[in-house]
């Protein structure tokens, strides 16, 4: 019973900043400064979503679709080729397949700023600054967060799958499609929801490779919000939900499938 109460009380303190924004998003600038401050508003002010999609250069729905741009395809290239990657990693046999793989479980203790100059004169040289590309293209290689879960995952899988499959004369590339694939939802889930949101919220590499207004992704505007509207609170919680909504949407509908995924992919070694 104490174990419940203990969850109960640490589930409510972490989503009480998250309840706080969304009630925020509803009030007054008047009343969000207010004291002593009141958790829910006196009048719920609506008008404060169509007001925050409205300002800015250009409006939230040009964001939105700018980070569509970049979530999408970003998404669908890494679990492609994290999974291509992990099916090498767990079911083929090749010289040094241990040692590249403790090369790639190396590369994720390496941080983000240390390849971020090398990357970004690569890029401008090539001529792909102010583009998307750069934010799309290091997905086509996979994550090593990425390969390393789909490893794991294929691992737990039957060899006899593989084997029967070899005796009809399929492919690696087409036991990986048609029959290992399909029995990967859990860790496809998984793979889709973390990529997306990192490609969604991402605000370092936008800020670094656009410069043109017309191509701002929604973390540059919500960023330009706090920047022009230093006082106007009560937007920035809007802007702030409706950023959130395609990642909730997500969420939900993979939801079922993230634990298992996880879980599944730490089964074996």
């Amino acid at each position: 019973m104490l174990v419940y109460i203990l969850v109960i009380i640490v589930a409510a303190l972490v989503a009480l900043p998250f309840i706080w924004m969304v009630v925020s998003a509803f009030k007054s600038q008047r009343e969000l400064f207010a004291y002593p401050p009141t958790f829910f508003p006196t009048e719920w002010k609506w008008e404060n979503f169509t007001e925050a999609a409205s300002r800015g250069s250009i409006s939230f729905w040009a964001m939105f679709l700018n980070s569509m741009k970049i979530a999408v395809p970003s998404t669908l290239f890494n679990v492609i080729f994290s999974s291509l990657a992990g099916y090498a990693f767990a079911r083929l046999r090749f010289p040094g397949r241990d040692k590249i793989f403790m090369c790639f479980l190396a590369a994720m203790m390496v941080p983000f700023v240390i390849t971020l100059i090398p990357r970004f004169l690569l890029f401008r040289d090539l001529g792909f600054y102010d583009t998307y590309v750069p934010l799309i293209v290091p997905a086509m290689f996979g994550t090593p967060f990425s390969i390393f879960l789909t490893r794991q995952f294929f691992m737990t899988l039957p060899k006899e799958l593989e084997e029967a499959a070899i005796v009809d004369g399929c492919s690696h590339v087409r036991i990986w499609w048609q029959i290992f694939m399909p029995l990967c939802k859990p860790i496809i889930s998984t793979l889709t929801v973390f990529q997306f949101q990192s490609s969604y919220n991402d605000f370092m590499g936008p800020i670094i490779y656009i410069a043109t207004d017309a191509k701002f992704t929604v973390q540059m505007g919500l960023s330009s919000f706090r920047n022009s509207f230093t006082s106007r609170y009560d937007l920035i919680m809007a802007g702030s939900i409706l950023a959130l909504i395609p990642i909730i949407i997500l969420f939900v509908c993979c939801q079922k499938y993230i634990v298992r995924g996880i879980a599944m992919s730490g089964m074996k070694g």
